[in-house]
């Protein structure tokens, strides 16, 4: 599975550089340095997390499917029709561990960092989320109670995983019956906008079927505002990953009764407990007020945080290249020292340290990967 992420990233990499060069000779260029780095480092950050949390991800549905799968018919998911009836099979439980991940604080903080960029583009795309999968695997255990073979079951989450790429654009616009069945860019420039009406909508990955049943679809009538109703603001990965976290902490911090406590991890992200000390409710969301984080980034640390980033890209492919045949404290290891290098490319580009302390990072973290693979 990682050595065909692996063979992926390169091919995203240039879809990426081919929809900027048509965004720059169109004039509708919506790439910015900051948000783009940022956006991939979380797609590296999601494969090296990815690396250390097989087993649930991949481990427990291959004993669920070898000891309990109440149906047995390898062959049949093997073939070319069992391959796409898993596909859609895999594709529907995804529609619900998605609405899940957008009605629920705990899968919602796994799941925001895919929604934190301002922008919509090919890096939105590798913009994944790490805790997700790990949180996520339950709802596709009814695929291995049917008996559904590991292979075939990875086969159909890249596949579903693979479509949701070229999805994330701009630059290609209503399709007509396409929109009325499949997710499109259209349908999903709607998902990731925070415009009244279309909050919590069109989730469907492939097919947006799903949300037409479940009465979550919302057509594209209006230009999109993208991003979180409470921005990030932020090019620091680790932040990102732990933002909506750390601030549902402290409402639990603040809940007076501990069922409330145990509540606002459960019930939906605007939910709050009712606190007599709180400052009245939240204002309401004014779309009007949303304003790019776009802060400048000197020339010099532009150019240390883009090759901060090559040196860490490669890192991380060569890591999930050989991972399956490393121990997993190793990998763990390794992937912390590449976390650490890319909080540096964030750090870089914000301004928070300046390339002597980097580099003084970079040396400590080389000296770290030599010793572990020794």
């Amino acid at each position: 599975m990682s050595e065909i992420v692996a063979y992926a990233i390169p091919i995203f990499t240039l879809l990426l550089c081919l929809e900027f060069a048509w965004g720059w000779h169109t004039g509708r260029n919506n790439y910015r340095l900051g948000d783009t780095m940022s956006s991939l480092n979380q797609g590296l950050l999601s494969q090296l997390v990815g690396a250390c949390t097989q087993f649930l991800t991949i481990g427990i549905y291959t004993l669920v499917q070898a000891r309990i799968a109440l149906l047995h018919a390898d062959a049949f998911w093997e073939s070319a029709g069992g391959i796409v009836l898993a596909t859609i099979a895999y594709d529907f439980l995804d529609y619900w561990l998605h609405r899940t991940g957008h009605r629920s604080s705990i899968f919602w903080a796994a799941h925001v960092v895919h929604h934190q960029s301002q922008h919509f583009n090919y890096s939105t795309a590798l913009r994944q989320e790490s805790l997700y999968p790990v949180f996520g695997f339950p709802f596709f255990l009814p695929m291995a109670l049917c008996g559904v073979p590991p292979a075939t079951f990875a086969i159909a989450g890249l596949v579903v995983l693979f479509y949701q790429f070229w999805i994330h654009t701009e630059h290609v616009g209503r399709l007509g019956w396409l929109d009325r069945v499949f997710s499109t860019p259209s349908n999903h420039r709607v998902h990731h906008a925070v415009n009244d009406g279309y909050v919590d909508r069109n989730y469907g990955a492939i097919l947006i079927v799903w949300d037409r049943l479940f009465g979550t679809f919302a057509e594209e009538t209006e230009p999109c505002v993208y991003g979180t109703r409470t921005p990030l603001e932020s090019w620091d990965p680790l932040w990102a990953f732990a933002q909506v976290f750390v601030l549902r902490w402290r409402d639990a911090g603040r809940a007076p009764r501990w069922i409330d406590k145990c509540r606002v991890w459960l019930m939906p992200p605007d939910w709050q407990p009712a606190v007599p000390a709180r400052r009245g409710p939240a204002p309401p969301f004014d779309l009007a007020s949303v304003r790019n984080f776009d802060p400048p980034v000197p020339r010099a640390a532009a150019v240390a945080a883009a090759l901060q980033f090559v040196v860490a890209s490669l890192a991380s492919l060569a890591l999930l290249w050989f991972a399956e045949d490393m121990a997993l404290g190793l990998v763990a290891i390794c992937s912390a020292a590449i976390a650490l290098g890319l909080w540096v490319v964030g750090a870089l580009l914000q301004g928070r340290i300046g390339l002597r302390v980097a580099l003084c990072v970079d040396a400590g973290l080389a000296m770290v990967a030599i010793l572990a693979l020794r």
